[in-house]
């Protein structure tokens, strides 16, 4: 319960900052566009968000919560890295493009330390024989749209495969 209630104090301070700096530095007159002007920037990024984030990990192997390898398997076998791209770079930020291998391993880094540490985990994972998996955004849509019920109407519920966080 005191996760849960964290949690929510920690989202509606967020949203309450959002709604703030744009009320009183962005130069919105009233509180009902300011408001406007945020549902619709997270509506706005929200889609773009949740398409790359399946990208990276669909058609890759998931892991039941009772019979898991070890973190850094789980990792390296589900997850991927999209090239560098300017516009998703700066929308979403390294870890979630580019660094999302590293920011699976190492969920605290930030962006800029996500990008030190890619050619030493690549390095690590080669060593250690394990997948350093990266493929091109257009590689990602094809076996989207070509496997699309397969991957996402047949699929079993997502708290079959990785339980209730």
């Amino acid at each position: 319960m005191g996760i849960a209630l964290r949690a929510l104090c920690m989202i509606t301070l967020g949203l309450y900052s959002q709604y703030w700096l744009l009320l009183h530095l962005s130069g919105f007159q009233s509180p009902v566009s300011a408001l406007l002007c945020m549902l619709l920037c997270r509506a706005a990024f929200s889609l773009p968000y949740i398409h790359v984030n399946i990208f990276q990990h669909i058609g890759l192997p998931m892991f039941s919560p009772s019979r898991r390898p070890s973190r850094i398997h789980q990792m390296t076998h589900g997850v991927l890295n999209l090239p560098r791209n300017p516009l998703l770079d700066w929308t979403f930020g390294h870890s979630l493009i580019n660094c999302h291998v590293e920011h699976h391993l190492f969920p605290f880094l930030s962006d800029h330390m996500c990008l030190k540490v890619k050619p030493i985990v690549s390095r690590y994972l080669q060593e250690k024989r394990l997948p350093y998996q990266e493929d091109g955004y257009l590689s990602r849509l094809r076996l989207f749209l070509r496997e699309y019920e397969e991957l996402m109407v047949l699929a079993p519920p997502i708290t079959e495969l990785v339980g209730i966080q």
